[in-house]
């Protein structure tokens, strides 16, 4: 890690002018628009470093998945006619002093641009200018660090979160607008672009210029919001396929995992191992991870988002592992399996796994087009609650599931699924009834994950079972045939998980 401090002269007073406010608000500048441990160019090294570059250019061919944005951009252009449409990507943030953790861009963003993985430029905003009958729009983002000795020209060497001396070469403006077929303004332009009195709806939240320079109009942003959260309720072919990577790359992680168990059992802090065995996998598949990794051994199985991944993995034990590779197109699987660390369950290990897996079959049985999004869990909890009565833990299901009671959920507290892409738990602000009390759609995609949790000091369970986590989730497209298992490279029955790690540990 270089622990140098950058490089600045005289001309960087214009540039911290432009950004002064940005960066400001956002910290990573001083209010002055310094920073306390720049150090000062001599002219005649300022100068040198204005000349003898070579023309890197290139001439970029559409994304992939820049025709799919653009039929998402019209579909927004025609909710909103006659009004400015403002989409931030977000900026960086801080993971301490200095430092910024990854940069990922909001998934409404994504949605409308297609952009990919590490060419995602922090701070660009996308800007839908009313015009007619439709919409103009414009990325404002910064394109190449200039050589020439301009207003940026000293970004190449001088500034540490942008200029490509420290992280790297970005498209440059026209490059931008031909890989995601889309005019590209230079981001210092953005609020002159915001300045006129058009009806503006803003993604708040997220760039705090923008949000300092458009007033507030809670409840108009607060529909642009649901909107294009709505706007992803149903996958196009393109999404589809980035899905599958993203899945392929989960199972893959997976595969991976078994195969390092054994080593995983000789270190105080397994679980670390088992999560970082399924993160390699992530960024070398993908662009990471789609959420931080639960890999959950012995009574950690019973926490729902065990991310502390600090305990032992021990034989007898099981594993439980939920986790999701983020592709480049940043979509994302969400896979969880339980694991016996010794490859074989034990008699109570089998027992509640069975009853999980027969839940989560029937949830899979009610996935089809036309049916209530609620249905799956529905037929999923039912399963369990029966199960549970037949165990002697609950004294009647019908009273358990009723609506003022749920006793059940002292034993399987969440719900057993979640709509899946952009982000893991997708479209999180679209409206009750296109979501959950909505209809399943052609396009859809969606996770079955019924779990049942017995926690280590529950004295309503039999002492065998207390300490006991299950949870199998798998990922699924509705199609007009019913549900395409997309996540089905890993097994599901116990007989066939212990078949597959023998072949593997």
């Amino acid at each position: 890690m270089v622990l140098s401090p950058p490089l600045v002269d005289e001309d960087d007073e214009r540039r911290h002018a432009v950004e002064r406010q940005s960066d400001a608000v956002r910290g990573t500048r001083n209010l002055d628009g310094t920073q306390s441990h720049d150090k000062a160019v001599p002219n005649v090294l300022a100068e040198n470093f204005r000349q003898g570059w070579a023309d890197t250019s290139l001439s970029l061919a559409p994304l992939p998945g820049a025709a799919y944005a653009a039929k998402r951009r019209a579909a927004l252009s025609e909710r909103f006619p006659g009004e400015r449409i403002v989409v931030p990507a977000g900026g960086w943030k801080v993971r301490s002093n200095d430092f910024d953790y990854t940069f990922r861009p909001h998934s409404a963003f994504v949605h409308l641009t297609a952009e990919q993985g590490a060419d995602a430029v922090p701070d660009s905003v996308l800007v839908f200018e009313p015009h007619g009958n439709g919409h103009h729009v414009t990325l404002f983002t910064r394109g190449r660090s200039p050589r020439d000795g301009g207003p940026r020209g000293t970004e190449l060497y001088s500034d540490r979160q942008h200029g490509e001396f420290w992280v790297g070469r970005r498209r440059s403006l026209t490059e931008t607008s031909d890989a995601l077929g889309l005019a590209a303004a230079a981001r210092e332009e953005l609020p002159r672009a915001l300045g006129t009195g058009v009806p503006t709806r803003v993604v708040r939240g997220q760039d705090a210029v923008v949000d300092a320079t458009v007033a507030p109009a809670p409840e108009a942003d607060a529909e642009l919001l649901q909107f294009l959260s709505e706007l992803r309720l149903v996958k196009d072919e393109w999404e589809v396929e980035q899905l599958r990577i993203a899945v392929d790359a989960t199972v893959a992680g997976f595969h991976d995992v078994v195969g390092e168990l054994r080593h995983a059992t000789r270190l105080a802090r397994g679980e670390r191992w088992v999560e970082g065995t399924f993160n390699r996998r992530a960024r070398l598949d993908g662009y990471g991870l789609g959420f931080e990794t639960i890999a959950a051994c012995g009574t950690h199985s019973t926490t729902l988002h065990w991310m502390r991944n600090d305990g032992p993995v021990r034989e007898g034990d099981v594993l439980l592992l939920d986790a999701g590779v983020e592709a480049d197109s940043f979509y994302t699987g969400d896979v969880t399996r339980v694991l016996p660390v010794s490859g074989r369950f034990t008699d109570a290990q089998r027992r509640v796994y069975d009853l999980v897996f027969a839940a989560q079959s029937a949830g899979i049985a009610a996935l089809r087009p036309g049916a209530r999004y609620g249905d799956f869990h529905d037929a999923a909890v039912r399963v369990i609650a029966e199960g549970l009565e037949a165990w002697g833990l609950l004294p009647d299901a019908e009273a358990a599931l009723a609506p003022d009671s749920q006793l059940f959920r002292r034993y399987t507290l969440c719900g057993s699924g979640h709509m899946l892409g952009l982000d893991c738990h997708d479209c999180g602000a679209a409206r009750q009834q296109t979501y959950h009390e909505g209809p399943l759609q052609v396009g859809h995609v969606l996770t079955v994950e019924p779990g049942l949790y017995f926690q280590a000091d529950d004295l309503t369970v039999p002492q065998e079972l207390r300490g006991i986590g299950m949870r199998i989730e798998d990922d699924f497209l509705i199609t007009a045939d019913g549900p395409l298992c997309l996540s089905a490279g890993l097994p599901r029955a116990a007989d066939d998980v212990e078949a597959w790690m023998a072949q593997l540990l």
